[in-house]
């Protein structure tokens, strides 16, 4: 599966941005998604991670209470919703993909995804 970013930019603290993600390929509903960051001089990161069914969601401690994460099948597309944004939440964020017929896998390794899409710079002033 081929994965496209888009929504970043740059936002002042305390803002809000939506990122998407756009799959091609028809069996989308059968995809783990994940969103992954990297910030200068830091790992690469998972932020959240959703399941084939979109029932099981992960959210990582930094993010949780600010970020959402859902996918809409019929479009072939995941939206990362972004509120409260702080200065370190800025990063290039990634997408990510792995077929799996489990419905309610979330992975949360880097290694257990397959696809990558290119990135999307997020910056946030202070």
């Amino acid at each position: 599966v081929q994965l496209v970013e888009s929504g970043g930019g740059l936002v002042q603290a305390g803002g809000s941005l939506r990122l998407s993600c756009a799959a091609s390929g028809r069996t989308f509903s059968s995809y783990a998604m994940g969103w992954f960051r990297k910030a200068p001089g830091k790992e690469r990161e998972l932020v959240a991670a959703i399941s084939p069914s979109g029932t099981s969601l992960y959210y990582a401690d930094s993010v949780k209470g600010r970020f959402a994460f859902s996918r809409v099948d019929a479009e072939n597309t995941v939206y990362l919703q972004m509120n409260s944004l702080k200065p370190e939440d800025t990063a290039v964020y990634y997408c990510a993909a792995v077929i799996s017929g489990n419905f309610y896998y979330t992975p949360r390794l880097s290694a257990e995804y397959a696809s990558w899409g290119r990135g999307t710079q997020v910056t946030v002033s202070s």
